[in-house]
């Protein structure tokens, strides 16, 4: 290591800003904060480390002088070492959008999926690897050619160049519309990782089946005992993308089926309980089903809602609907 320059500590920031970002990211914290600390992980990060890799040389501008005798040529030819500022700020962001991508499509062909838990954890590595190779590359080059970073680094888009043979000219306002740019696509980027697309939220609601056999038996309990109290297992699974609170309504309902009808003739309800589900978990639900009604055209309605039902619970205005025909002795 050299005791001249800190030219490894661009790489040694980032590896640390890295492991900073990932860690608050995946810790769920939103808002502007989210946006802020999201663009430099996908937009910067990733490409510099592997320009800074392929290039660990400073910009160094050079004449290759030609032997007239054996060329004809007078004009020495001008060798470019290095990049400039500019050169390495915009490739440094198109190749983190391009790495970006490619590991997103990685993650998209796992079993877990596309998500901000599957992504990161593979920038980041990416970004560690990258500057470790970084530091090594410029530990490697020639002392008088390695590539410090300095303050002016950070201000390449609004330098003048000097004049050339064609001129003076000011590319400042070239350079700035560079800038703008690179803002947008920054935010545009950021603002995506902040509210990345989400599937159609839904809940399962479902009850508790007896063993399956050979016998074409009804996979649930559908023999009751009038007056006789039992317990019937409802199963609730969350998959809203958030804590969600639900009401179970049960209903015995007597029905006549005509012309390819139900008629409901007579309704009373059995039991209601409320429960909160956790967004991604399962919750079970023992309701209590003790029949006030005998025979064979019963049916058990159990009605689910979010939060509160309504005055009179109906299959038109519950969220999910389970029909159950029993018999009633």
């Amino acid at each position: 290591m050299s005791n001249d320059h800190w030219w490894f500590f661009d790489q040694a920031a980032i590896i640390a800003a890295t492991g900073f970002v990932t860690f608050a990211l995946i810790s769920d914290v939103g808002g502007v904060i989210r946006i802020v600390m999201a663009m430099p992980l996908l937009l910067f990060f990733p490409g510099y480390t592997l320009v800074s890799a392929l290039f660990p040389d400073k910009p160094n501008d050079e004449y290759q002088s030609f032997d007239e005798e054996k060329t004809g040529l007078g004009n020495p030819l001008l060798v470019s070492g290095g990049l400039k500022p500019v050169e390495r700020t915009v490739l440094s962001v198109v190749c983190s959008v391009l790495l970006v991508s490619v590991i997103s499509l990685i993650s998209a062909l796992t079993p877990r999926g596309l998500s901000a838990k599957t992504v990161l954890p593979g920038i980041s590595v990416l970004v560690v690897v990258l500057a470790l190779v970084a530091i090594v590359a410029r530990y490697r080059c020639p002392l008088d050619q390695r590539f410090v970073p300095s303050l002016s680094f950070f201000s390449p888009f609004f330098s003048q160049t000097r004049p050339d043979s064609f001129g003076h000219i000011d590319r400042r306002p070239y350079n700035l519309a560079i800038a703008v740019g690179l803002i947008l696509l920054a935010a545009s980027s950021g603002f995506a990782v902040a509210n990345p697309p989400q599937p159609d939220g839904f809940t399962e609601f479902s009850v508790e089946t007896e063993n399956v056999t050979g016998e074409i038996v009804p996979l649930y309990k559908s023999s009751y005992n009038s007056g006789e109290q039992q317990e019937l297992q409802a199963s609730i699974t969350n998959q809203e993308h958030e804590e969600r609170t639900y009401t179970t309504v049960v209903l015995l309902q007597q029905v006549n089926y005509g012309e390819g009808e139900a008629t409901v003739t007579q309704s009373t309800e059995l039991d209601r309980k409320t429960t909160t589900v956790a967004d991604g978990a399962t919750q079970k639900q023992a309701l209590n089903v003790t029949p006030t009604m005998q025979g064979s055209n019963l049916r058990l309605m159990l009605l689910l809602y979010e939060n509160e039902p309504p005055a009179q619970p109906t299959a038109d205005n519950a969220y999910r609907v389970i029909r159950l025909p029993v018999e009633v002795r």
